[in-house]
């Protein structure tokens, strides 16, 4: 009996090797769910909380969930509900989560162009800003290393301001790290009872959390050729351009349609000063694409703003990066795609550059499935919950987003709500980036070709 167990330890081996080196993609699901389950058990020990109480099944999956998706969502208080070693789980779970998915989103990347000629391989590094499918570790030790230093700068712009804010050198250093990484994670997490709230007075805090917000979404392939381009625009390579544009048009829209909405609301800008409405329209614009801190409650925005931030949190930010939504690219690419249809050309192009029909059948199935997963998860809140729209929908997008925001609905849901959106919550994460990646390994040349018949359409 004995004996038979390293056979069979060996044949799991085997069989775990060959279900990875076939599908990166499950590969990923798998990580990524292992990752949730160890933090989910550490969440329910009892040092993990304040009351020294183990903490319930589903509040532990919830925060795990939300933690490695780097997400933000809470159904409990994270600085009253959880202890301090409890937080300290819950920082490891968002820098896991946040290089686990950019290390792995690369990963899925390279792992796409061995299923390719040498010329589409050689785009694909480029798009990667990789020198060469071998240099899968350096690309990885770049990821780590810059995430470090950024989150390290933030850190300490920061700490002077959090430790004269908590009159504490150890509390406001705790905070500072602590914000840093949520921030640069785009994860939305906050120690505060009451958020962000003490600090919406300090400008400091503010732009250091938008900057890092930002610097987070438009993922390290845009970072990296940033760093070794600076602004020669005519060496960026096409998913830079497509990514830094459509990220900076989406943060003006989304910073002038919120300060045009609120800013006679008594309940938000209302009462603030011109620049303080001005900056605090743009705190809003960048944290609705996946931030998901927040100093006014969304809820007393008005219905029209609410609109205009669940389509903000549904695009979300740049590819392999910390933000989630269907990505900026995917608009750009359905959009573009959209645009030479209006203009009647055969060919959708950009900046000098043709697109492959392959990217825009990608775009479209990636934003379709992602209106799918919002609309089942919607309708079955409503279900559970005997809600109108408004809520569940702005939480199920928040959800599969990994964005953050909330409308108070997560707080109040029944453990069948929560576990909705603890999956939408992973689903969102990891399986936009899995799809796509699947769709992209699964295309195949046919040496022949069926009859063309148009159906009627519209």
């Amino acid at each position: 009996m004995v004996s038979t167990i390293p056979g069979v330890l060996s044949s799991g081996a085997r069989a775990v090797r060959a279900f990875t080196y076939s599908s990166p993609a499950r590969s990923a699901l798998l990580a990524f769910a292992a990752a949730i389950v160890v933090f989910t058990v550490l969440l329910m020990m009892p040092w993990a909380t304040a009351s020294d109480a183990p903490a319930y099944l589903h509040d532990a999956v919830f925060t795990a969930t939300s933690a490695v998706s780097v997400t933000g969502l809470t159904t409990v208080d994270t600085a009253t509900h959880w202890s301090p070693a409890g937080q300290v789980v819950i920082l490891a779970g968002i820098q896991v989560g946040g290089l686990g998915i950019v290390t792995i989103s690369s990963l899925l990347a390279l792992s796409v162009t061995r299923q390719f000629g040498v010329r589409t391989r050689l785009l694909a590094q480029t798009g990667m800003s990789a020198g060469g499918l071998g240099e899968v570790r350096s690309l990885i030790t770049t990821i780590v290393v810059s995430s470090a230093l950024v989150e390290l700068v933030i850190a300490l712009v920061l700490a002077p301001r959090l430790i004269a804010h908590h009159g504490s050198f150890g509390d406001g250093l705790w905070h500072a790290v602590f914000y840093a990484v949520s921030a640069f994670n785009n994860a939305g997490f906050v120690l505060d009872p009451g958020g962000l709230a003490p600090v919406a007075d300090d400008p400091v805090v503010f732009w250091a959390l938008i900057c890092a917000v930002f610097l987070g979404s438009l993922g390290f392939p845009v970072l990296l050729v940033l760093w070794k381009h600076q602004w020669h625009l005519g060496r960026w390579n096409l998913h830079t351009r497509l990514t830094v544009e459509v990220s900076v048009l989406l943060m003006l829209v989304g910073a002038l349609g919120f300060a045009a909405l609120e800013w006679s609301n008594g309940a938000t800008l209302g009462g603030d000063g011109v620049a303080d409405k001005l900056q605090q329209s743009v705190f809003a614009s960048v944290m609705m694409r996946s931030g998901g801190f927040a100093v006014i409650d969304p809820v007393d925005t008005r219905a029209s703003t609410m609109l205009i931030t669940d389509a903000l949190m549904f695009v979300g930010g740049g590819s392999v990066s910390t933000a989630g939504g269907v990505k900026v690219t995917t608009l750009a690419v359905i959009f573009l795609a959209f645009l030479a249809e209006a203009r009647g050309r055969e060919d959708t192009t950009a900046h000098g550059r043709a697109l492959p029909t392959s990217s825009i059948r990608v775009a479209v199935s990636v934003a379709g499935m992602g209106l799918t997963l919002v609309s089942v998860s919607a309708l079955t809140l409503m279900i559970l919950t005997g809600e109108d729209l408004g809520r569940p929908l702005f939480e199920s997008i928040s959800a599969f987003a990994t964005c953050g925001l909330s409308s108070g609905l997560s707080a109040e849901l029944e453990p069948a709500g929560v576990y909705v959106l603890s999956g939408l919550m992973f689903a969102g994460r990891v399986g936009i980036i899995t799809f796509a990646t699947a769709l992209t390994m699964r295309a195949q040349r046919t040496r022949y070709r069926l009859p063309v018949e148009r159906p009627i359409i519209g």
